[in-house]
């Protein structure tokens, strides 16, 4: 069989009909990153649809996580670390964006829950007063909108006022979900958001997302193939710092075009 360039990024996902593209929430073109002289990321183009889940898949150290960081500069807080390139955000780029209004539309939520030494109630409340929600009665209306959300209400509701460190891991993650779209991210980041979880927690997660995707755009990072299967629209794969092949998530796992994709998914290495 034929194969096709190392990077399908740029062309038409196999089987698709111009007619039925989706609309590109995130366009990202020759983006290189580097900490110091060492080179992290090398020309990765993508596009992202909206009101998608993509997955990003590849072995540990391959650059899915540096990729995550960048689209939100997380990076900005490391000496020498930088990015080139572009990365345009509903045609805005990102790159040169002020970082504040950057991180409101694009959220983060990282692979450990790390919430806030806060009441749950705090949590969620912090960004909105960050952001100049002032008021009690729209503090309350957005916090309990986000913990809805979050499929997070119900279980809390009556704890608002507790520690968020008395809930269990799983309602810690989905309370820092919560966190994230309190501000009503247009974006939402996660890496590998439910690798510490159990399944039930992880199952949880899963069904959230899938909801969430019909008013944001998702990104995951995920080291379990099975979940990037059950969950992601599209699936791209990542090795030493390149973008190897992104497709839609069912070619991927069935008829994947590069053999270094190929690989990984049949477990042959990483």
């Amino acid at each position: 069989m034929k194969r096709t360039s190392p990077c399908r990024a740029a062309a038409l996902p196999r089987g698709t009909n111009v007619h039925e593209l989706p609309t590109p929430k995130l366009r990202i073109s020759r983006l290189n990153f580097f900490y110091g002289t060492y080179q992290a990321l090398h020309d990765i183009n993508l596009e992202v649809a909206a009101n998608r889940i993509t997955a990003l898949i590849g072995p540990s150290g391959c650059g899915k996580t540096t990729f995550l960081r960048t689209l939100n500069r997380m990076y900005e807080t490391v000496h020498n670390a930088r990015a080139d390139g572009q990365v345009l955000l509903d045609g805005e780029n990102a790159l040169a964006m002020e970082v504040t209004k950057l991180r409101r539309r694009v959220g983060m939520v990282f692979q450990k829950p790390n919430p806030f030494p806060k009441s749950i109630f705090d949590n969620v409340a912090y960004g909105l007063r960050v952001n100049g929600t002032r008021g009690s009665i729209a503090l309350e209306e957005a916090v309990e909108r986000s913990l809805r959300r979050a499929a997070l209400w119900d279980e809390v509701k009556d704890q608002l006022h507790k520690s968020a460190y008395a809930v269990s891991g799983g309602q810690q993650q989905r309370l820092c979900i919560a966190r994230a779209l309190a501000v009503g991210p247009e974006v939402l980041l996660l890496d590998e958001p439910s690798s510490a979880l159990d399944p039930t927690a992880t199952a949880k997660i899963e069904e959230l997302l899938f909801h969430l995707k019909q008013n944001c755009t998702i990104i995951i990072v995920t080291h379990n193939m099975q979940q990037a299967a059950r969950i992601a629209d599209d699936t791209g794969f990542f090795l030493l710092g390149r973008l190897i092949e992104f497709d839609k998530t069912e070619i991927i796992f069935k008829t994947p075009a590069q053999k270094e994709t190929e690989d990984y998914i049949t477990g042959r290495f990483g």
